[in-house]
């Protein structure tokens, strides 16, 4: 007789943990300051005294939290290429280029066929899917930094205005790049439901770890042995 045990393998590091969290509260952040810099809907009461800097602690609260974001996902990209303990995340390109997995995958979010056993932390259509997100993190990042220097020229401005205005140069304009900006935060905007409902949809038929895992660092996986 076979019974059905189980075995817990740490997927994700203490550090891949807390970054995921950090940047995804710094990603809220930024689109609500971020809009409220574009759209001031809230205004501080008028009165003789100069008092009402709403909207500049909003944008100092919005380039703190860039600068975060920035931060970690450089960092971020240091443990994935490096970090022992992100081998899983690495080992997810072993079946990028298999047919069969891709159709397992596509097949199993479509409630057709069963999920293929997956050697790694995600399956190629998360890795496609995360591997864009890196690319709109970059975006709206350079973006963020070219109006930040267009601002701020002293100090740390000062610095990076040689090295990202060719940003405004390649972009046709600050205009344009405000357009890139803004459309990749509703690129952010339009990935999060998306990736919140894929997640909890893949922890509920898939119980083996999913969104405890970002939280808890374990992925159980399923081991037969005679009884």
């Amino acid at each position: 007789m076979k019974a059905s045990t189980f075995f817990a393998e740490e997927e994700f590091s203490g550090f891949v943990r807390a970054f995921h969290w950090i940047r995804a509260f710094s990603i809220f952040g930024l689109i609500f300051t971020g809009f409220y810099i574009a759209y001031p809907f809230l205004q501080p009461n008028f009165n003789a005294t100069p008092t009402g800097f709403l909207q500049g602690y909003t944008r100092s609260i919005h380039l703190i939290l860039g600068f975060l974001l920035i931060g970690i996902s450089i960092f971020r990209l240091y443990l994935f290429i490096f970090d022992k303990k992100s081998a899983p995340e690495r080992r997810s390109f072993c079946q990028f280029y298999k047919p069969k997995i891709w159709l397992g995958v596509i097949g199993s979010y479509l409630w057709i066929s069963r999920h293929p056993h997956i050697k790694g932390a995600y399956n190629p259509l998360q890795l496609v899917v995360y591997f864009g997100l890196a690319v709109l993190v970059l975006i709206v990042s350079i973006t963020g930094i070219a109006l930040y220097i267009n601002v701020y020229h002293n100090g740390l401005g000062g610095i990076l205005e040689h090295y990202f205005k060719w940003v405004e140069v390649m972009c046709g304009g600050l205009a344009n790049v405000r357009v890139i900006h803004h459309l990749a935060t509703w690129a952010f905007i339009l990935f999060i439901p998306v990736h919140i409902y894929m997640a909890v949809w893949n922890s509920i038929k898939y119980p083996n770890g999913g969104v405890d895992g970002i939280v808890s660092g374990v992925r159980y996986h399923k081991e037969d042995s005679k009884k």
